[in-house]
């Protein structure tokens, strides 16, 4: 009998295959218990394959790392269609954001979770990503500002600690939308925006809250 011939596919469709493979694999088993034998297993290629198209483990978990971060921030650009008010922008940005992490959540942990927790350059690869995200949220919040007053007072340093506290807060709720069964990005969208826009909106039109003065009691002389 001859040797079965495996069908030839373009090396780019192949390459996506194996990253199809390993986001899911490091996604589940996390990164240190993941194998290359059990990714290689899983895209249908053998483990030799592997390592020609992409080196190393930690080249393979630099790609993926790479790949659903462009994912995730070009799906939260898309979701954001300029010319509406700031809150529905937000609120499309937030439901993209949402919608992706959830249909993707093996991508998600990826970047969420194990970029985070194996050291550099994982952690910088993370950390772009969340840049980028981060600066795309201030230029809305700035934005916002801008429509509202004329003449804004808000800080740079101000909108910038909003985006990040704005960020980390659907960062945070998306790891729990997606442990929590019945959690649609709809509902998680809507639980932000309850939480942030409110004290937003009332920050644009003027009535920020601002601390109390400390009491003499409770100063130092």
């Amino acid at each position: 009998m001859g040797a079965v011939k495996t069908k030839r596919m373009p090396r780019a469709v192949r390459e996506q295959q194996m990253l199809d493979a390993a986001v899911r694999t490091f996604g589940q088993r996390g990164y240190m218990a993941a194998s290359m034998d059990e990714i290689a297993e899983l895209a249908g290629v053998s483990k030799p394959l592997v390592y020609l198209y992409l080196n190393s483990k930690e080249d393979l978990f630099t790609a993926c790392i790479r790949r659903e971060a462009a994912a995730l921030t070009e799906a939260v650009r898309t979701g954001v269609r300029p010319g509406l008010p700031a809150d529905r922008q937000l609120w499309d940005g937030l439901q993209a954001f949402f919608a992706h992490t959830g249909e993707h959540p093996d991508g998600w942990s990826v970047l969420h979770l194990q970029a985070r927790t194996h050291g550099e350059p994982f952690a910088a690869e993370a950390r772009a990503m969340r840049e980028e995200i981060v600066a795309f949220v201030t230029e809305l919040i700035a934005v916002a500002a801008r429509e509202v007053h004329r003449d804004p007072d808000l800080p740079e340093h101000e909108v910038a600690g909003l985006a990040e506290a704005l960020v980390g807060a659907a960062e945070s709720l998306a790891a729990w939308a997606n442990a929590t069964p019945g959690v649609t990005a709809r509902q998680a969208a809507a639980t932000l925006m309850n939480f942030a826009w409110s004290g937003l909106g009332n920050l644009m039109a003027g009535r920020p809250w601002s601390p109390p003065e400390p009491s003499a009691q409770g100063t130092s002389a």
